[in-house]
């Protein structure tokens, strides 16, 4: 069936759906877009659906990108629907589903290079070209807060010890933490389940209130991504409707763990073939390429990992965030994990990106990574042993530094293209700008 058919089915088969709401990602990885009555839905694939294209490069509090609009007088481009996410929206009030669109020029003849997710497609087609398909999955970490912040407005921890103050740790793997939030992982699962979104496991992690949630590995790195952005918003909508605040923030605690985003990813050739298996514990070249890939452009890419200045307070010692390119087998002190395991789902985990990462750029600029070390032939360093985690920071350590490599990196600009490269960095840099302008508590603290 084509999108128009398909479509038509999904009216068919949910005749009470009232509102759709479009969904647009911008380069934060957060969800833009209107709704639509479902007697304009059919307007979206006809091609008349339109928004700005600045739409796709909003700061974290959804302004625009001055120069971008005085550049270009803020022209519209026409968005384009992926049928494939069409899914209910379990926690509205009124019925409702969701569609993500992603943007195209002003004619809708071509893809707009400052779209995430059209740089994403770009990538995979460079892999097609190879005959290689990357299998995909993301692990989330998150928070699980009280609804209402205390005086000074800062988070409180749902998970308590008996006197109220929060909890030492998280019981990481604990059951018995589990069921205290059933009712609310229960209902996660379930909307993960209406939106055909493929929930592995759900665990408790190692600070208190901290949770994290995997997905199945998928053949489409773009659905992967898709499914891991829906993820978030469902776990955030459920919570909310639970009487709880869920929080990708990457370090909401300066005393206590963060929270990390890591991807799993394997390439998979023409036959159906894992390219990283040898058969043999230590893989094959490609693997030995593609891990030297990553390491090499690791430094260029922080600023997508770490995309905003609470990013990097969880690059420090002992939060269990990388601070060096390195990589080890089954090794979780290093910035990549070769895990252990059958040698078919021989696998990179790549260990960096905060939970705050736009899913699609983080997925994006991996495997822009792997294609540098594939087609320049790289060679790894030897892998780690022991413990990785107690070095000298290596990669750019701060925000500055971060996006000063990203501006000025031949990688970024070849891989992802010059537009995404300007873009970002001038979003993130007005967003930055903010932070430096502001007087903070603890400066009143030391010097009023």
């Amino acid at each position: 069936m084509d999108q128009r058919q398909q479509l038509e089915q999904f009216l068919q088969a949910h005749p009470d759906v009232e509102i759709f709401e479009v969904l647009l990602h911008d380069l934060n990885g957060i969800q833009r877009g209107k709704w639509l009555p479902r007697e304009q839905i059919s307007k979206l694939f006809d091609g008349g659906y339109k928004m700005p294209q600045s739409s796709c490069s909003l700061d974290s509090w959804g302004r625009d990108l001055e120069e971008l609009v005085k550049a270009t007088g803020d022209t519209d481009g026409i968005c384009i629907p992926h049928i494939e996410t069409l899914a209910l929206v379990p926690w509205a009030d009124r019925p409702t589903a969701q569609i993500i669109v992603s943007m195209g020029s002003f004619t809708g003849d071509q893809p707009y290079m400052g779209d995430c997710r059209v740089v994403l497609e770009n990538i995979l087609k460079r892999f097609d070209k190879l005959g290689l398909t990357p299998m995909v999955a993301s692990e989330l970490e998150f928070h699980l807060f009280e609804l209402d912040r205390d005086q000074f407005g800062a988070p409180q921890h749902s998970q308590r010890a008996l006197d109220g103050s929060p909890s030492l740790g998280g019981h990481t793997y604990g059951l018995d933490a589990m069921r205290e939030v059933a009712p609310l992982m229960d209902a996660i699962t379930s909307a993960a389940n209406i939106q055909q979104l493929p929930v592995d496991t759900l665990i408790t992690e190692f600070g208190p209130s901290q949770f994290e949630i995997n997905l199945y590995h998928q053949d489409s790195a773009l659905r992967a991504c898709d499914q891991g952005s829906m993820l978030k918003r469902a776990i955030r909508q459920v919570a909310r409707s639970h009487d709880r605040v869920a929080s990708f923030m990457a370090k909401p605690f300066a005393d206590q763990v963060g929270n990390g985003m890591h991807i799993h990813f394997s390439l998979i050739d023409e036959n159906g073939n894992n390219v990283f298996d040898n058969g043999t514990d230590a893989g094959s070249e490609i693997l030995n390429q593609a891990v030297a890939g990553c390491l090499a452009t690791m430094a260029d890419s922080m600023a997508i990992f770490a995309p905003n200045i609470n990013s990097f307070r969880r690059m420090v010692p002992g939060c269990y965030a990388p601070l060096a390119p390195n990589w080890g087998y089954e090794n979780r002190t290093t910035a990549v994990r070769i895990p252990g395991g059958d040698h078919r789902a021989m696998r990179i985990e790549h260990r960096v990106a905060g939970a705050d990462a736009n899913v699609y750029l983080t997925v994006a600029t991996m495997l822009a990574g792997v294609l540098f070390g594939i087609e320049n032939k790289l060679s790894a360093p030897p892998a780690v042993q022991g413990d990785a985690g107690d070095v000298e920071p290596v990669l750019p350590h701060f925000w500055n530094d971060a996006l000063k490599t990203f501006e000025q990196s031949d990688f970024i600009r070849d891989y992802l293209g010059a537009e995404l490269q300007h873009l970002y960095t001038q979003s993130k840099r007005q967003e930055k700008q903010e932070f430096d302008s502001r007087v903070t508590m603890m400066e009143y603290d030391a010097y009023l």
